[in-house]
C-alpha cells in the first residue's frame, strides 16, 4: 500500500516532468488540500498509508497542476497580504508586485489616511480589500467590466469582513463613477501585458487566466493611459494616483502623466529592481 511519503515523491517527479517549478512544494500544498490537512501535517504522517479514497481525492488535482493550471485555481485560493482571497478561471491569481503596492501606498499615507479609494479593475478584490483593511476609516469602490469578476470579489469581501466598506460598481473603467466623486487615491493594476509578451508567457498565464484581465492594445498602454487621462476629473485636490504598470512603459505614462496635470508623477521599482509602478497626484 502507498504511504503518503509514497505519493508525494511520485507527484514531485511527476510535476517536474511537466516542468512545474518548486515541484516538491506544489505536491505537497495539493496533496495537503486534497486531504483537507495543514500541509505541515504531512511530515508528521509520511508514513501513514493512503486509503483508495483519499488516492481518487489526490487524482484529479494533481491532474489539473500538471497541466499547468495555477496553483491557486487548484487550491481555490491565494494568500494576499494578511488576506485569504478565493480564485478561479474568472479572475487573474494576486501577484506579489500587487501585494508590494499595497505596501506602497500605505506608506505613501501613513500620515494622512485616505477617506474614499476608487480601485479601477477589481478583478478578485485583491487592492481593495487589501486597501479597505489597511485603512478601516476609508469608503472604497472597486469597479470591474466583468460580471464574474465582481460576483467574485464581492465573496471575497463578505468572507474577509469588508463587505460594509468596499462598494462594488459594474464598470467600463470611470463609466460608473459619477461626475461629482472625487477620490483621495485611485489604484489599479490594470491589462499592460502586449501580445507577444501574453504569447511567451508561462501556460499557467497563457493558456488559465483571463485575456482581457492581462494584455491591452497599443504596446500594452491603451487602458493605463484612459485611466491616467480620466484620473484628474475624480481625484480630490492632492489626492494620488498609483498604477501597476509593464516595466518598459514608464517614460511613456509619465509623460502622459504630465500632459493630463497631474503632478510629482514618478516611477516606482519593485522588489525586483524593476520599474513597476507609477505615481503621481493632483495639485491642491
Amino acid at each position: 500500500m502507498l504511504t503518503l511519503l509514497d505519493i508525494v515523491k511520485r507527484t514531485t517527479d511527476f510535476f517536474a516532468k511537466h516542468g512545474i517549478e518548486s515541484a516538491r512544494l506544489n505536491a505537497e500544498l495539493v496533496i495537503a488540500h486534497a486531504l483537507g490537512m495543514n500541509r505541515m501535517k504531512i511530515y508528521l504522517q509520511f508514513e501513514r498509508p493512503l486509503t483508495e479514497k483519499e488516492l481518487e481525492s489526490i487524482r484529479p488535482l494533481v491532474k489539473r497542476r500538471a497541466q499547468r493550471e495555477p496553483l491557486a485555481y487548484v487550491l481555490g485560493t491565494a494568500p494576499f497580504g494578511d488576506l485569504t482571497l478565493r480564485v478561479d478561471r474568472r479572475v487573474l491569481v494576486p501577484r506579489p508586485e500587487t501585494e508590494q503596492l499595497v505596501e506602497i501606498v500605505k506608506d505613501a499615507f501613513a500620515a494622512t489616511p485616505p477617506v474614499r479609494i476608487l480601485d479601477l479593475g477589481t478583478g478578485s478584490g485583491a487592492l481593495a480589500l487589501g486597501l479597505a483593511r489597511a485603512f478601516p476609516a476609508a469608503r472604497v469602490v472597486a469597479v470591474d467590466a466583468s460580471a464574474d469578476a465582481l460576483a467574485l470579489a464581492q465573496d471575497n469581501a463578505a468572507a474577509c469582513g469588508l463587505a460594509g466598506q468596499v462598494e462594488f460598481r459594474a464598470s467600463d473603467w470611470f463609466a460608473a463613477i459619477r461626475a461629482d466623486e472625487r477620490f483621495d487615491l485611485i489604484i489599479s493594476n490594470p491589462p499592460y501585458l502586449t501580445e507577444a509578451e501574453w504569447a511567451e508567457a508561462q501556460p499557467e498565464v497563457r493558456d488559465h487566466e483571463p485575456k482581457p484581465a492581462l494584455v491591452a492594445a497599443d504596446a500594452g498602454c491603451a487602458d493605463l493611459l484612459k485611466i491616467i487621462a480620466a484620473a484628474p476629473r475624480h481625484l480630490a485636490p492632492g489626492g494620488s494616483l498609483f498604477l501597476e504598470t509593464g516595466i518598459d512603459q514608464h517614460p511613456r505614462l509619465l509623460e502622459a502623466i504630465a500632459d493630463a496635470g497631474l503632478i510629482e508623477g514618478r516611477s516606482i521599482q519593485d522588489w525586483s529592481e524593476r520599474p513597476r509602478f507609477v505615481a503621481a497626484m493632483l495639485p491642491r
